[in-house]
């Protein structure tokens, strides 16, 4: 909005200035005609019979008043053409935004309307940026979607499959029921994973997130989702370390969405972390901002992968292997809630080590000890 006004002042800015000077220019070739058209008329001999002479008389009895005619003419000629010149102007705005949905080429307009052409293309770029970035993020859901569908068929026949031989097999040994009911329970706890990612994808498309902000430890917080990540640490022997500064620090937001970031960072720094690795949190108090850390070790994540990461339904694992991600959400649900806060999220990956970082420009506060 503040570039519209800023370009609309400099288009009327220069259109009046220019207006201005024309009138100036009619007024000067106005006193010059008339002090040159009476210098070549006074070389002349008048009678006064002449048919032109009573209107030279007059003209020369009332130069002023001639001169204000002429002048208010001139200036309605002027208005005239700039009238028609500003109305050639709004034809051309109104052509140019026909081929604001043509991508193949640039806009442009007559150099008086430089400003106008840039801010058009500008705006162009970004509609055809977001038109190519949703297209994008769409067939990432699509391919999800089929994905999941496709998937869920495996655990599904595999249970089904297991408990038929269950049933029909009644001699069946300890052993092997033992086993066979192990292996109902881990593909029946894999379809419940596809099928939250789906009602995942939902809500990620329905819900309008609205904050209800609480002061809360940020210690304690992150010690009970740490304590429910204690089984998974240890299936691949991940230590997990946490540094808070001062260790009393409170802060104010919305808890439940918060855990949620928490929960999700730490979860991407698991499922992509080297085994017999650590994983650090550190938290600390910067320029009167919250500033969060989660780093892990693991494969370094390219550039080009970095850059989209908090892209929805964006995965690190272009086969979309179910052992190394869901659905591609979790960043980009992280990213939301963050903003939603006032706040921003990064990530940066180098020499085998991922770090994350949350800033939340908001409340913090210290217990008293």
């Amino acid at each position: 909005m503040n570039d519209y006004k800023q370009i609309k002042s400099i288009i009327l800015g220069r259109f009046f200035r220019k207006m201005i000077a024309a009138g100036l220019v009619c007024l000067a070739v106005l006193l010059v005609c008339l002090f040159a058209g009476k210098f070549f008329l006074s070389t002349f001999t008048w009678y006064g019979t002449e048919g032109i002479y009573p209107l030279l008389h007059w003209i020369s009895d009332n130069q002023q008043l001639f001169v204000a005619a002429m002048f208010m003419a001139g200036l309605f000629a002027i208005g005239i053409w700039y009238w028609v010149k500003l109305l050639n102007y709004f034809q051309d705005v109104m052509e140019a935004m026909e081929e604001m949905t043509v991508e193949e080429h640039l806009i442009h307009l007559r150099p008086e309307l430089r400003e106008v052409e840039q801010h058009m293309n500008q705006i162009k770029f970004q509609i055809h940026r977001s038109e190519r970035l949703a297209k994008e993020a769409e067939q990432r859901k699509n391919d999800l979607v089929v994905y999941l569908a496709h998937d869920l068929k495996t655990p599904l026949t595999s249970v089904i499959g297991y408990l038929t031989l269950l049933r029909e097999e009644t001699q069946i040994s300890p052993e092997l029921r033992e086993k066979y009911l192990s292996i109902s329970l881990e593909k029946a706890e894999r379809l419940e994973e596809l099928i939250n990612e789906f009602f995942e994808i939902t809500r990620f498309n329905l819900t309008h997130l609205e904050l209800e902000t609480v002061t809360v430890s940020l210690k304690r917080m992150l010690e009970q989702i740490i304590y429910e990540f204690y089984p998974l640490f240890a299936e691949k022997q991940i230590e997990c370390q946490m540094q808070i500064e001062p260790e009393n620090l409170n802060i104010t937001c919305d808890t439940d969405k918060m855990q949620r970031v928490f929960d999700n960072l730490l979860r991407n720094a698991l499922l992509y972390g080297y085994q017999h690795s650590t994983i650090q949190i550190k938290a600390r108090i910067c320029q009167q901002s919250l500033q969060l850390q989660i780093e892990n070790q693991g494969a370094t994540i390219p550039k080009e992968k970095l850059a989209r990461i908090f892209e929805q339904f964006y995965r690190l694992d272009s086969a979309r292997q179910s052992k190394t991600g869901g659905a591609g959400l979790g960043l980009a649900i992280a990213k939301e809630i963050v903003e939603r806060h006032g706040g921003k999220i990064s990530a940066k990956s180098q020499k085998e080590r991922t770090i994350f970082t949350v800033e939340l420009p908001m409340k913090i506060e210290s217990q008293s000890s």
